[in-house]
């Protein structure tokens, strides 16, 4: 049985490191991706890096037959993020007051703004649509992202 808000959590918990991921996960993530997705990449912090290589694994264990777009846009799912630039302590608040002030809006709209970052950086359509959980693989990172 899933526990609701269980997953958020455990995100705010691992999100509490400032550690790296490892040298093998990131050499494994970064396989992944073109090179504007590695900068989108790049750009995430430890954190969030930690979070995206663990969801990916799920997602690909739960969607074997995984494209490499679908790949990049399990691991850049929460690039949109970086526009709100807030901090695991802003991100809470967000969570619990929801899209009040214009930061906090940027943190709701993450999906969307991800794409339009994507795309920009000139990620597949597959790896945009993906991001804003849309295409056939969307319910798979969905499930992938939320234990």
């Amino acid at each position: 049985m899933r526990i609701p808000g269980r997953h958020l959590g455990r995100r705010f918990v691992t999100s509490v490191s400032p550690a790296a991921p490892g040298a093998a996960d990131e050499s494994w993530a970064e396989g992944w991706l073109d090179p504007g997705e590695r900068e989108l990449w790049s750009a995430l912090s430890n954190a969030d890096r930690r979070h995206a290589i663990e969801v990916a694994r799920r997602f690909v264990r739960r969607r074997p037959e995984a494209t490499r777009p679908e790949m990049a846009g399990a691991l850049l799912h929460d690039v949109g993020k970086l526009e709100a630039d807030l901090g695991t302590l802003g991100r809470v608040v967000a969570t619990v007051v929801g899209p009040h002030g214009r930061r906090l809006r940027l943190y709701h709209d993450h999906e969307a703004i991800g794409a339009r970052m994507a795309e920009a950086a000139g990620a597949d359509p597959v790896t945009v649509a993906l991001i804003e959980r849309r295409g056939p693989a969307a319910a798979a990172l969905h499930d992938a992202d939320e234990i």
